[in-house]
């Protein structure tokens, strides 16, 4: 897991439509840099420096993992996003958006684009007023007072106005979802997804433990005879970690991403085994699925069969090269026969055979969107 350390933002505008700009700046804060967990009053301000039109600002406070280095790098790309024009002008001028990194934990940074606390802000009531009323006792790094002292301490005479205006607080996913499940074909990219998302968002990952089963090698070689011992191991197996894992975890307070889910047994059992078989296997499963914690969503990722025996040959495992195009398809069929008949699961079908979320920031975000937008 990475360090998650609390930032504090102030943003301000005053050129074209104001609200919406900072609306849009704290959407984008929310889907690059982390979860935001408070958003401050509008507050209206005459020009501060120069002769322009009044200023919107806010100021926020984000939970993120991104290093100071990252952070600075993503601010900027945000307003240059958004419409931000920067010159070579020194003195201050109108902007469709400003962001700038108040605070950084209790960090004193000192880089040659940025530095923390910002030099400029104990001298600015139109950053001061927003920051204090949601973080009024938050210490200074350097003055070791609190903002809320800062601000009594602060000369600037500057008006500044609570509007009646706000901003909309972006829901983030770990807020939205205590427990997530993603499934998919053999060499769908469900792992990879579950670890990105673990690592962005800080979760608690469950991941199964295939490489662990002696079985697997020899399924791909002789599928008749070893099809019910593999396929009880994977229950047995299954059913022992999401128990064993699940209870470690608090599933009111933390954020869980897992790699599978139980019913992926069933799914491989009905294309593996003998009906005989299948209606001894089905009964241990009915048992086991019962005590199973369900997910709050489940999330099934879909790749063409082309795009399956693509992944599965750069991956390069061993047993896993023979692996026929019927075979994936089979196991599609039986994970969508699977979703239609869980009305009670909340499911989310994803086709990522066009996107590339391990090397493209903005697919992986295309999917972090829907995950989050799904009702």
């Amino acid at each position: 897991m990475k360090i998650v350390k609390t930032t504090y933002l102030s943003l301000g505008t005053n050129q074209g439509e104001k609200l919406q700009n900072l609306q849009d700046a704290v959407d984008a804060i929310g889907k690059n840099i982390g979860h935001i967990i408070k958003i401050s009053s509008v507050y209206s301000t005459k020009s501060w420096g120069f002769s322009g039109n009044d200023f919107f600002n806010i100021c926020v406070e984000v939970t993120t993992n991104m290093v100071p280095e990252h952070l600075i790098n993503t601010i900027l790309e945000i307003e240059k996003t958004l419409g931000r024009e920067r010159s070579n002008i020194k003195t201050y001028q109108s902007r469709k958006i400003d962001i700038d990194i108040l605070l950084y934990d209790e960090e004193i940074i000192l880089l040659k684009n940025l530095i923390v606390p910002h030099p400029r802000m104990l001298d600015r009531k139109f950053v001061l007023i927003p920051l204090s009323e949601i973080a009024a006792n938050i210490i200074h790094p350097v003055k070791k007072i609190s903002i809320q002292k800062c601000l009594q301490n602060c000369t600037d005479s500057t008006e500044v106005i609570k509007t009646e205006l706000n901003i909309k607080r972006p829901i983030s996913l770990i807020e939205k979802y205590n427990y997530i499940a993603i499934e998919g074909n053999i060499g769908s990219g469900k792992t990879s997804l579950a670890k990105k998302m673990g690592d962005d968002f800080n979760a608690k990952l469950v991941l199964e433990r295939f490489a662990d089963n002696p079985f697997l090698p020899k399924f791909y070689t002789d599928k008749d005879r070893y099809a019910f011992p593999l396929e009880m191991s994977f229950l047995a197996d299954r059913y022992h970690q999401l128990t064993d894992d699940l209870a470690q975890f608090d599933l009111f307070k933390s954020f869980i991403v897992s790699d599978y889910f139980i019913f992926k047994s069933l799914i491989f059992a009905q294309i593996t085994l003998p009906k005989e078989e299948y209606n001894l296997y089905r009964k241990m499963f009915d048992i086991m699925y019962k005590e199973i914690t369900k997910p709050d969503i489940y999330v099934y990722l879909y790749q063409n069969t082309n795009r399956l025996i693509d992944n599965i040959k750069k991956r390069g495992r061993t047993y896993e090269q023979n692996i026929k195009p019927d075979y994936l398809e089979s196991i599609h069929k039986g994970y969508l026969n699977f979703i239609k008949t869980r009305d009670n699961l909340n499911t989310l079908i994803i086709d990522i055979t066009e996107i590339d979320f391990v090397n493209n920031q903005t697919d992986y975000q295309i999917i972090i969107d829907k995950i989050v937008g799904n009702d």
